[in-house]
Parts: C-alpha cells; sequence; structure tokens
C-alpha cells in the first residue's frame, strides 16, 4: 500500500471545528475580525475573496458578494459587473504571485449545477500549472498539494490589497 505522508495538516486537523448556523458565506461576511482563520484575502463594502477551505490546487479561491442570494439573474448589474473586475484582477494576482499558467474560472448555480453551496452565489478561481494532475484524483480519488496551504494563504494575502482596490 502506498501512503502519502502530509505532516502539515496536523494543525488544521486538530483546529476546533465551529459548527456554523446558517450560510458559511452570509457568516464571513458578519465575522470581519475573524479574517484570518477565516482565510479571507480582501473586502470591501460589496464583495469578499476567500480562500477554498477544499481547494482543486493551491490558491484556489472565491469571489462572493456579500448579499445572500442563489440567483444570479437577481444579482444587481453592477455588483455582478465588479465581480467581473475583480476576476480579472484575480487571474492577474495568481499569474504573478503564485506563477500559474492557466486559472479555471467558473460558477456552479444550484444543487443540480453542482454549487456545493447553492444558496449563496459565488465565483472560483483555481490556478492550474502543466502537469498538476495526475492519475491519483481520478483512480484514487485523492488529491496531492505540493504546497502548504497557510502559506499560499500569506502569500496571496500579502499581495491583494495591491491588486483588488
Amino acid at each position: 500500500m502506498d501512503r502519502l505522508y502530509a505532516p502539515w495538516r496536523t494543525q488544521y486537523i486538530s483546529k476546533a471545528k465551529k459548527s456554523i448556523e446558517g450560510c458559511v458565506f452570509c457568516h464571513i461576511v458578519d465575522n470581519k475580525d475573524d479574517d484570518e482563520n477565516l482565510g479571507v484575502l480582501y473586502r470591501d463594502e460589496e464583495f469578499f475573496i476567500v480562500m477554498n477551505k477544499y481547494p482543486y490546487s493551491p490558491g484556489h479561491f472565491m469571489i462572493i458578494p456579500n448579499v445572500h442570494t442563489a440567483n444570479l439573474e437577481d444579482l444587481d448589474e453592477n455588483v455582478f459587473a465588479k465581480m467581473s473586475l475583480y476576476a480579472q484582477k484575480g487571474v492577474r494576482l495568481l499569474k504573478e504571485v503564485l506563477n500559474a499558467k492557466g486559472v479555471n474560472i467558473g460558477m456552479n448555480l444550484g444543487s443540480a449545477g453542482g454549487a456545493g453551496i447553492a444558496e449563496h452565489i459565488h465565483l472560483h478561481l483555481v490556478p492550474r500549472w502543466v502537469g498538476d494532475t495526475n492519475f491519483i484524483t481520478t483512480i484514487g480519488d485523492t488529491r496531492v498539494y505540493s504546497s502548504d496551504m497557510n502559506e499560499v494563504y500569506k502569500k496571496l494575502k500579502e499581495h491583494s490589497d495591491s491588486y483588488f482596490r
């Protein structure tokens, strides 16, 4: 049997798990004083940008409007335009700071559309590198990350204000 060792994960899994009632994204909106623990990279009056808790690759983050809605068609068009602008800036951040060679961008709308948190829309930015996936994800249902997620967060956080302002 092959074994994968990731000793840095001990710190993550040993943290006390908080139970959150209601929408996890609204919880982040309401808890501005806990940005580091929540993985928030940036905030303004209409949005927050947060690391994905279950990333597809190191640096995977989401752009999320503060307004709670499941429906893209109900989102104010100016808010959606700003979300698109943040996506552009986010791609630049991932390419320049993490040296990403590509980026997947997407929204899963509704449970039928694949949304894990269907009640509050969000836009994913997933950095990609040549050769960043292999057979183990498909066959072994396992992801292997070559980076310490806390270090990736710190690196992105250090540069976020200059990219998103």
